[in-house]
């Protein structure tokens, strides 16, 4: 599947908050398990263990959404976008440098695209023996041991509520090359939302990177999902963040939608963080689907949705 658009974005970057206490949003960070946490220009900076100089930041101020980030493949991309929207490539003042242009969707979340990042180095993750299954048992004469704490690698997607899903959609697509995976029809003439991934050719690419959702909340943010080390961190996450006595929303389960085994955790200020691990991949030449709201909340096995999720 081909789409017209400025530009075809190759992944999420960040997500960026407001927040008064830095210092509290560090402590429950530390306990999501980012691996590295820094204030830099009276911003906190939560990086992964993957190559991405940082996943989440948080500025002062009251608490709040304040914008998801998006990587493009290069500044050249950025001045194709800047050029067509009438806005500017600046200088990205973050860890990892580059530039960005800044947008706003007809909701008014902003959008930084960003490009030219300096790469930071990966952080090791724990080196579980494997795994031994009924067909194939390839862990002999060891034991297993899984650790504290889980391990952020990356920032999977975000999703955002949204007041008109097709005004929207075209909106993303139309500059940034999304392709629907999933779109969650209500009727065959109405549809409440769409799970979108990057079109990155035959390049394989998570089910979602965006998912835009026509929520009876009104705009703003619903929730940012970032990817963990494996099946046994997230266990192991959810042990650590249970202890310190953190907010649980939604989980341990698998989703239909994307398959992902998840755990969801609001931070100090009510904004919901996931963990997630073994989710599907596509490519551009894959079919986009149609389903329904029972395939959007419903699970493959774990607990159903709270009223919060929506």
């Amino acid at each position: 599947m081909v789409t017209n658009s400025l530009i075809k974005v190759e992944d999420i970057a960040f997500v960026r908050f407001r927040a008064p206490d830095l210092r509290e949003m560090d402590g429950f960070l530390r306990d999501f398990g980012f691996p590295e946490r820094r204030v830099e220009g009276g911003r906190l900076y939560a990086r992964g263990a993957g190559h991405a100089a940082f996943l989440h930041v948080t500025e002062p101020g009251e608490a709040g959404f304040a914008g998801v980030g998006l990587r493009a493949a290069s500044v050249d991309d950025l001045h194709i976008l800047a050029r067509a929207e009438g806005a500017e490539v600046r200088p990205l003042d973050a860890p990892g440098g580059g530039f960005v242009v800044t947008l706003a969707d007809p909701d008014g979340h902003v959008v930084e695209v960003t490009a030219g990042q300096a790469p930071a180095p990966e952080l090791a993750l724990p080196q579980r023996p494997p795994w031994n299954a009924a067909a194939d048992r390839p862990r002999r004469r060891q034991t297993k041991r899984t650790g504290e704490g889980a391990h952020v690698v990356r920032l999977g997607h975000c999703v955002l509520n949204i007041s008109n899903f097709r005004a929207s959609e075209s909106w993303w697509k139309a500059r940034f090359g999304f392709i629907t995976s999933d779109e969650i029809a209500i009727t065959p003439e109405f549809s409440v939302g769409a799970f979108l991934r990057c079109d990155r050719g035959d390049v394989p690419t998570d089910h979602h990177t965006l998912f835009l959702v026509q929520s009876p909340k009104g705009p703003g943010f619903n929730h940012a999902a970032f990817e963990v080390a494996d099946l046994d961190d997230l266990m192991a996450g959810h042990d650590r963040l249970k202890a310190a006595g953190r907010t649980q929303e939604w989980g341990v389960g698998r989703h239909i939608l994307g398959s992902q085994v998840f755990d969801y955790w609001r931070d100090p200020w009510g904004h919901t963080l996931e963990h997630w691990t073994d989710g599907d991949l596509f490519t551009a030449a894959d079919p986009s689907n149609t389903a329904t709201l029972q395939d959007l909340m419903a699970v493959q096995w774990g607990p159903p949705p709270p009223p919060t999720m929506g």
